[in-house]
């Protein structure tokens, strides 16, 4: 019964393509840009609606800086699934006028509309189908709208890991990586490095000058080379800046170094490493800062099983999906982190996040809603 009820699910799905495509449009007009609260509070004031439709017992979560979060629960109580969306995208307000939607064949191009606009789309019609047929869970479910996950979440962060500790299970509506759901992501560190040295005139008095640019360069040398790709990780010195004009010995320069990483013991690592930075120049000083700032999502066997179980269900509706990994972070990798059993990737199949040529595929929608909603049916 369980798998001629998904089939229900997929076929009511596939039947509402063309409602998901308008709804789909209608989320990029509502242009949402971390920067902007007023614009991502109107994009939230619209889901909550939509959530509240579904059932949903709808709170908003007020947020100074940026957008207020909004959470709909249904079955409240401890255990679950916590279904993680994000409503701000990269894009400033006004570019839609220069970029309106379009479609092109399987392709439906728009601004935010992989990251993660389509997302979106996809839990809320996978949770649409469960309720318009019938099929809803009786567990606790809880979606949760994050507003700055462009920017790392550093103000809906402690609120996701709030909630994620009274859930079993997450769903991340991110796009796949090249189509296949995400069971490890790579954490993120960023470091400061500073160099300090002394001015002189570059002329008159350069012998006494210590040039804080030249011992950056040896520092930068030596950080560059602590990229390993045969374990994952990378070093990048992203930004330098220093000195303050040609005739003048520069004492200070500084560069932002962005660390990307598989595995905790490998943040480790990589943290000693910079943090155990010295000085060339015997007179010159090196000062280090930063940390990690995003856990890795490490694949473990309840992220490996989770996923299989999406495959099994996947396979016998008739779909076909495969796992993979990526390095850039997410909201899952913050959930992951605290032992909870993650799969990311459930959102739309595309291409182009964050670029002018960024789309999403229509039919993956209709197919990632009906593995969600089966998903959330097998979890009861």
């Amino acid at each position: 019964m369980a798998t001629e009820d998904n089939k229900q699910i997929l076929q009511y799905l596939r039947d509402h393509q063309d409602d998901m495509v308008e709804h789909l449009k209608q989320l990029i007009e509502l242009e949402s840009p971390t920067s902007s609260k007023p614009a991502v509070d109107k994009l939230g004031e619209v889901l909550a609606k939509e959530l509240k439709e579904l059932g949903g017992d709808i709170s908003k979560i007020p947020q100074e800086e940026v957008g207020d979060l909004v959470r709909g629960r249904w079955n409240a109580g401890d255990g679950g699934v916590l279904i993680l969306s994000h409503m701000d995208t990269v894009w400033d307000v006004g570019t839609v006028a220069g970029r309106p939607t379009q479609i092109d064949g399987d392709r439906l191009y728009g601004v935010g509309s992989m990251d993660m606009k389509g997302g979106i789309v996809i839990a809320l019609w996978a949770l649409r189908a469960l309720r318009e047929l019938d099929l809803f869970p009786d567990f606790p479910i809880t979606y949760l709208f994050n507003s700055d996950e462009e920017i790392g979440s550093p103000h809906s962060g402690a609120t996701i890991e709030e909630e994620a500790h009274q859930h079993n299970t997450v769903f991340v509506t991110e796009p796949p990586q090249d189509g296949k759901y995400k069971t490890a992501r790579k954490g993120v560190s960023t470091y400061t490095v500073k160099a300090i040295g002394r001015a002189a005139h570059s002329g008159a008095d350069h012998q006494h000058g210590i040039n804080a640019i030249e011992e950056l360069s040896h520092q930068i040398i030596k950080i560059q080379s602590f990229t390993d790709y045969d374990i994952g990780t990378t070093t990048n010195v992203g930004t330098v800046t220093g000195g303050t004009r040609p005739n003048v010995v520069p004492a200070e320069a500084s560069v932002v170094v962005n660390v990307r990483v598989k595995t905790r013991k490998n943040a480790e690592l990589i943290h000693e490493k910079m943090m155990s930075l010295t000085p060339v120049h015997p007179e010159a000083q090196v000062i280090v800062e930063g940390g990690v700032t995003v856990p890795p999502m490490e694949r473990t066997e309840e992220i490996a099983g989770l996923f299989k179980q999406a495959q099994a269900l996947a396979k016998d509706m008739g779909l076909d999906i495969d796992e993979g990994s990526t390095g850039g972070g997410s909201d899952g990798n913050r959930t992951a982190a605290i032992g909870l059993p993650t799969l990311d990737g459930m959102g739309i199949v595309g291409e182009g996040g964050h670029s002018i040529h960024e789309y999403g595929e229509i039919s993956s929608m209709p197919e990632r809603a009906a593995v969600m909603a089966a998903m959330l049916r097998a979890l009861q």
